[in-house]
């Protein structure tokens, strides 16, 4: 789980990150979860958990399955989902960027914003391709296994504390290294990640910053290894840098 720590002044309540952390180990699970199994995933008693899940559940933010007595997340949330994505206007302005980069390309274009703790997807453009990469709106990166996750990482954003999953053989899971990466995606303005989450993606991202040089937007290209391969992510991280230099000024605060 990511760090909870607060940070100088600031309070948390205990109680509503617990209910985060469940609500997130539902978001990440590709099934219905129990609360036993909660409990394990979040280290969260079990008590607490069902308390948590039966208050959730009150107003639709989880549902339990009856047929199961597991949970999953509720309808509630797509609406929570909806507005917060209808209030990044960003998503409108960089549209036509992405459009525009799959059809140079002709592989998947993505926008991701960042958070506190990593970057979400909030638009895509697929690639034509009937062999392509599937991008989903909502999805987290991971800071030391996705380009996304490595431009977030270079402008700023911080990595969980304790050791870095390998997801794959490639995967940078040393610290030392990743540390000597990041400072080369600061001074070439791209990161890259091949075969680092998934063994046949690869992925090529850069950033869209604004005037003070603050992480707004980070514009990625996504593809299957076998046809985004090193001549192709380059030809694709020249698109990638028009496009963020065109947009930077439209995000400009």
């Amino acid at each position: 789980m990511p760090d909870l720590g607060p940070e100088a002044g600031e309070r948390t309540i205990a109680t509503v990150e617990r209910a985060v952390a469940v609500l997130t180990a539902l978001a990440e699970s590709p099934r219905d979860m129990g609360t036993n199994e909660l409990s394990r995933l979040t280290g969260i008693n079990a008590s607490s958990v069902s308390r948590v899940l039966a208050t959730l559940a009150r107003d639709e933010l989880v549902r339990r399955v009856p047929d199961s007595g597991r949970y999953r997340l509720g309808l509630r949330l797509v609406q929570f989902g909806n507005a917060a994505l209808a209030r990044v206007d960003l998503r409108e302005v960089a549209r036509p960027h992405l459009v525009a980069l799959t059809e140079s390309t002709g592989e998947t274009a993505t926008l991701s914003i960042p958070g506190e703790q990593t970057t979400m997807t909030v638009d895509y453009v697929q690639s034509p391709s009937s062999v392509r990469s599937v991008a989903e709106v909502g999805r987290p990166s991971v800071g030391h296994a996705t380009a996304t996750g490595k431009v977030f990482l270079a402008h700023g954003g911080r990595l969980p504390a304790g050791p870095l999953q390998a997801y794959t053989k490639q995967t940078v899971t040393d610290r030392r290294e990743l540390a000597r990466q990041l400072t080369v995606v600061r001074a070439r303005g791209w990161a890259q990640a091949v075969g680092e989450r998934e063994d046949d993606l690869n992925a090529v991202a850069a950033p869209v910053l604004d005037s003070r040089g603050g992480l707004v937007a980070i514009l990625g290209l996504q593809g299957p290894a076998a046809r985004f391969d090193v001549a192709a992510m380059g030809s694709g991280v020249e698109a990638l840098l028009t496009h963020t230099v065109a947009l930077s000024p439209r995000v400009a605060g």
